[in-house]
């Protein structure tokens, strides 16, 4: 089997000036669009179909489910039949059922359209970081995952306005924002310029699951996936769960909050895409533990902030940590990444995700039950300084470029 070669390796043109990583950031976009222009609507989509808020929830739940189910089986795919052929179908199954949803008579069909809608976003959340990973090395690994990452911090704040606007209109109008996933899968299947791909010569499922397991439990691997799994229970387990809480505590209206969640999401984006001017002259395990060093002083702040101002200070250091860490420990991830089943690999390393976000709010609530409010967010800086100290363990000793 051949190795496949990295496009222009010596380039110094900037990674954002590159058509292939526009065109990676681009399906990335896509998988989020599904749930962040969406959220806006639900009420609309409540009062039409006559829901309780127990049921509107499954219009989210329906679109997750084969995503999380899926983006194993796409990666195994990936990695056997090439990316272009999983992703551009993907693509436009992702518009094609997202835009019969605004056609859908009832609730019952409205799921089932949203399901078949997340079985076309199943590809598209893993398979971005994998072709990041098959364009880029070292430094430019970083940057290309920093610029990924600002994208999505951008996206946080940009598809809510969009979803809501159109939504203002009438909530079925909204489903028309997946139409440019259709524009998204031409322009990858005419201009995505990838290296040769490593395939096997006799592909076997089950030696190819072996050969993934293989490459997920090597220590290195699982040390990295804990530091994700941190960073998501950190964000998800304090500050996006109860750093609202704090705030209406304090007297902020809806909108206030809006605002404040969004100076997060903002500065995430701002951070990441300067990540890689920041991996010119850091190593990844400095940057991780600068990330961690904001967490904590954002997490040990906060108890003693007393004004709906005061909260953008702990919001903002978190969207700098957030884009520090998140990136870099991708970019960590995907050096790890085998040739050969890079994707399967990718794909079973972002479940430390999802993992992260659903085990954060159930710590941040046993927090909460011990030791109140307060225990929450210093409980989270228990984590964050625990974390800290454990680098020098967790982090792959890597080359310098």
């Amino acid at each position: 089997m051949e190795m496949p070669n990295k496009l222009n390796p010596a380039s110094t043109k900037p990674v954002y000036q590159d058509v292939n990583l526009l065109i990676v950031v681009s399906v990335t976009l896509m998988e989020i669009l599904g749930t962040m222009s969406v959220n806006p609507v639900l009420p609309g989509i409540a009062r039409e179909f006559e829901l309780s808020p127990q049921q509107i929830g499954w219009v989210t739940t329906a679109f997750v489910v084969p995503i999380a189910i899926g983006g194993i089986i796409c990666g195994v795919l990936s990695d056997r039949f090439g990316r272009k052929i999983i992703l551009v179908p993907s693509l436009f199954l992702f518009a094609t059922a997202g835009v019969a949803c605004a056609f859908a008579p009832n609730f019952q069909i409205l799921l089932a359209l949203r399901f078949l809608q997340g079985v076309g976003a199943a590809s598209l959340e893993a398979l971005p970081l994998t072709l990041i990973c098959d364009l880029y090395t070292g430094k430019q690994l970083t940057a290309a995952m920093g610029f990924n990452a600002s994208a999505i911090g951008l996206s946080l704040a940009v598809y809510p306005l969009l979803g809501g606007g159109l939504a203002s209109m009438g909530w079925r109008k909204a489903f028309a924002l997946p139409l440019i996933a259709v524009l998204v899968g031409i322009w990858l299947w005419k201009s995505l310029r990838l290296p040769e791909q490593q395939h096997y010569e006799n592909f076997n499922f089950w030696v190819y699951l072996r050969d993934v397991w293989s490459s997920i439990r090597r220590g290195r691997v699982i040390k990295l996936l804990f530091i994700v799994v941190a960073l998501f229970v950190l964000l998800f387990g304090a500050y996006l769960t109860y750093i609202p809480t704090v705030a209406d505590s304090l007297g902020a209206s809806e909108i206030e909050i809006g605002i404040l969640l969004a100076s997060m999401a903002v500065f995430f984006a701002l951070t990441s895409s300067q990540l890689g001017f920041l991996a010119r002259s850091l190593s990844e395990q400095t940057l991780i533990k600068i990330s961690f060093s904001i967490y904590t002083l954002a997490l040990v702040i906060t108890p003693a902030i007393d004004s709906i101002g005061l909260l953008f200070i702990p919001s903002i250091l978190f969207g700098i940590a957030h884009g520090i860490v998140y990136p870099t420990t991708q970019a960590l991830l995907a050096e790890l990444a085998p040739n050969h089943n890079r994707a399967g690999f990718m794909a079973v390393a972002a479940i430390a995700i999802p993992l992260g976000q659903a085990i954060g709010p159930v710590l941040g609530g046993l927090a909460f039950s011990a030791w109140e409010m307060r225990g929450v967010f210093y409980a989270g800086a228990f984590l964050a300084i625990a974390t800290l100290g454990s680098l020098r363990y967790l982090i792959p000793r890597t080359k310098k470029a």
